[in-house]
């Protein structure tokens, strides 16, 4: 089920950016005294005691008006409701309780979603009785806190993680397998899931950007069970006029962040471009299993070169997926779309593979005397043994002599090794490197 996810809800200019550069460890929103300077949605991973969760600062706001605020808050915190399994609802500790904290505080009252209510630019004893006059938003104890110095953020983060739902005990019980479609506007993809489903279960036009929702639909065939999520399409970032745009695009990321499997389709006639790229970028950096689908194949003139040199385009398109595999269909005429989920159910098996610790050892062993390590300041890297601690994708954890002296190009070596010698088509993989220390 991936990350629990925790969006930053509020005003225009209380500090949402600044808490979530604080909580993800490094500056990745741009900070500036400005109402609205979160332009892009932005994603991170943050960590708070042994609780790892995504984070979603949910900027993006562009006012002319007290009405625009308020509407666009308003969608911001409808997403938040969606996507979301905790709410970091922040007021300004300076500013006082404003109107547009009421109207966010109610909708987020009615959603039933846990939210934790952090009252900011708290940055001294002397400024902690402003907190008070926010218990009149009826959201439970305000957290006073200082996102610009640090200040009682634990106390904030110990609230949020008591909110995190049991992902374990769920997947234990959760035989589904996730699928989330993927791409550009009007590339096929609510085609494609109806097909799938066999009805008209997405509204089906040629207007790109008619998905305006993730829609997600069960289906159980005699593969498996299926949760067939048809994701809004994504816009280049020019293109993106309706502020409602911008709030698709977090959902496909939250989509392809609770997905198990990522289905990009590419249209035949235009080919992959930036767009495309960027988003199957965020799943593999997820390492998620991905499968990429051409679809509108019907209406390509061809001959027998035809598809290989689309292959090779897109190889060179999508260089760091070189073991994603590539399907042609027509999602109007239903050619190969059977395939579809039969792929889906083949690279979930190799995105839960495991290799027993012995085989996975004899494979690194031979890995190392065909081709040693590079010597990085006149030492060189030691690998004493590798185990696997989970999957999902599958995960490796190399003990090493010290984990400084590995190069890149080795680890992608080794990666390539562990991809030659089991089944890992599809699926991303994580490793991991460890000091331990020689007996």
């Amino acid at each position: 089920m991936g990350k629990p996810i925790v969006a930053i809800v509020g005003r225009p200019n209380v500090g949402k950016s600044t808490l979530f550069n604080r909580l993800a460890g490094r500056r990745i929103a741009i900070v500036e005294d400005t109402p609205g300077v979160t332009r892009d949605r932005i994603y991170a991973d943050g960590d708070w005691l042994s609780h790892e969760f995504r984070l979603i600062d949910t900027g993006g706001i562009e006012p002319h008006s007290e009405d625009e605020i308020l509407a666009q808050m308003r969608r911001q915190a409808e997403i938040a409701m969606e996507t979301a399994d905790v709410i970091i609802f922040m007021v300004d500790g300076k500013v006082g309780l404003a109107d547009a904290d009421r109207e966010v505080a109610s909708m987020l009252r009615r959603s039933g979603k846990p939210v934790v209510l952090a009252v900011n630019k708290i940055d001294s004893l002397r400024d902690e009785p402003n907190a008070y006059e926010f218990y009149n938003l009826g959201m439970g104890e305000p957290f006073p806190i200082s996102s610009s110095q640090g200040l009682n953020l634990g106390d904030m983060l110990d609230e949020v993680v008591k909110h995190f739902p049991d992902y374990e005990k769920e997947e234990q019980e959760d035989d589904l397998i996730r699928v989330a479609f993927v791409g550009k506007p009007n590339v096929g993809k609510s085609s494609l899931v109806n097909r799938l489903l066999g009805d008209e279960r997405s509204i089906v036009t040629n207007i790109p950007g008619t998905t305006r929702d993730a829609i997600d639909s069960y289906l159980e065939t005699e593969q498996g069970r299926f949760v067939l999520v048809d994701t809004a399409g994504l816009r280049r970032k020019a293109r993106v006029k309706e502020e409602i745009e911008r709030y698709s695009g977090l959902r496909t990321m939250t989509s392809i962040e609770r997905a198990d499997v990522i289905v990009l389709l590419i249209d035949a006639n235009e080919g992959a471009s930036e767009q495309e790229e960027r988003i199957i970028g965020y799943a593999h950096e997820m390492k998620k299993a991905i499968l990429i689908l051409v679809n509108k194949w019907d209406l390509i003139e061809k001959d027998d070169k035809t598809m290989d040199q689309f292959v090779k385009d897109l190889r060179v398109r999508f260089h760091f997926l070189n073991y994603v595999p590539f399907l042609f269909i027509s999602a109007k005429t239903g050619q190969r779309t059977q395939k579809v989920l039969q792929e889906v159910v083949r690279l979930h098996k190799n995105y839960n593979r495991r290799i027993s610790t012995g085989v996975l050892n004899d494979v690194i062993s031979k890995a190392l005397m065909m081709k040693e390590p590079p010597v990085v300041a006149n030492r060189r890297l030691k690998i004493f043994y590798v185990t696997q601690t989970g999957v999902e994708p599958p995960t490796f954890i190399f003990f090493v002599n010290d984990p400084a002296l590995l190069h890149f190009s080795y680890q992608r070596y080794l990666e390539n090794q562990l991809r030659a010698s089991f089944d890992f088509e599809g699926t991303g993989i994580r490793m991991e490197f460890r000091e331990r220390k020689e007996q």
